[in-house]
């Protein structure tokens, strides 16, 4: 179950309307890289998780509900943003309170607001929506879900990170030092979760390549060097890879390559240990380990997603009851 506290997780404050500001910080409402695609990320990704690594299940419903509640600290933002064209107008627009000392009439305000986005009038009622900073409507398909872990967590990370980077770009765009206390909390969060996720991936293993099948050792370590003009190395074209530890074969000329192998399929593995026999020994090995785990923590009848204990409440105000422990991710 869930449960709302009505304090929020932040004390989210606004010293003065900015329309503007308001229709840029929908992004993080309904946007592709908002707090609403995190949190129904998140809590999507973690269904598949609960019987076979519980304390997976655990990490991500902890924090898509902490998501949840920055997209509410978003929410409460903006409508602050926008305070004034709400029911209340004609009466906030006459107090200095709101809208300052000088010139700044209340048809002013509704000019500024409507023509940035015309939606807080006609449609919200000088309330957020649930669309981008461009009216985008919010759509299921930012939600990124495999079911596998070492999938799953890396694409969190990337989506911690590009959260990350927007609340960076925001708080370029407003010199509010309420709401820059705001979002540098939200951003700062974002680092948190990086972490964790970081850290949680790094207790499966093996988890490079990503998913069950390791690569074919004839490709997995070939850069082909695809443009004209000067060229540059680094260490993703020269001495060894990071993942598989392989060396790199930097090829000058992929079309004669290509030529010359027909089409790549007469071509031997290079600069690695690995060949085609031990892959396909590792593919098995590790696709019976993975199935195993989730076969041996989902029984296929009379299945139930938890247990009721009548046993006193712990300090969460739950019933308390024994940790279930992951199967051996090793």
């Amino acid at each position: 179950m869930f449960y709302h506290s009505k304090e929020l997780q932040f004390k989210a404050r606004v010293s003065r309307p900015d329309p503007r500001f308001a229709r840029l910080l929908l992004e993080q409402f309904g946007g592709g890289n908002g707090e609403l695609k995190a949190a129904m990320q998140y809590f999507v990704q973690a269904f598949a998780c609960h019987n076979p690594y519980p304390d997976k299940y655990d990490l991500l419903m902890d924090i898509a509900t902490e998501e949840l509640g920055h997209l509410e600290i978003v929410g409460a933002t903006i409508q602050m943003l926008l305070a004034g064209v709400n029911g209340n107008l004609k009466d906030a627009a006459e107090r200095n309170d709101v809208f300052g000392e000088g010139d700044f009439s209340k048809d002013d305000f509704i000019h500024q607001a409507f023509s940035i986005n015309p939606q807080f009038g006609v449609i919200t009622g000088g309330g957020p929506r649930l669309t981008d900073s461009n009216g985008v409507p919010w759509q299921g398909s930012y939600v990124n879900a495999n079911s596998d872990l070492t999938v799953d967590l890396r694409s969190n990370i990337a989506a911690e990170s590009r959260a990350k980077i927007v609340y960076e770009y925001l708080m370029q765009f407003t010199d509010d030092k309420d709401v820059l206390a705001t979002l540098n909390f939200l951003l700062t969060r974002e680092v948190a979760h990086f972490q964790q996720f970081e850290a949680a991936l790094d207790t499966i293993q093996p988890n490079f390549p990503p998913g069950v099948l390791q690569s074919d050792p004839r490709y997995s370590n070939i850069y082909s060097n695809h443009s004209v003009g000067d060229d540059a190395r680094g260490p993703w074209n020269e001495g060894r890879s990071t993942g598989l530890d392989e060396e790199w074969i930097y090829v000058e000329d992929p079309c004669r390559q290509v030529r010359e192998t027909d089409g790549l399929t007469r071509i031997e593995p290079q600069g690695t240990s690995r060949t085609l026999a031990s892959v396909r020994s590792d593919d098995r090995k590790l696709a019976k380990e993975r199935s195993r785990e989730v076969r041996r923590a989902t029984p296929e009848r009379n299945l139930e997603w938890c247990e009721y204990s009548p046993a006193e409440n712990d300090k969460k105000g739950t019933a308390s009851r024994s940790r279930r422990r992951p199967v051996e991710q090793d």
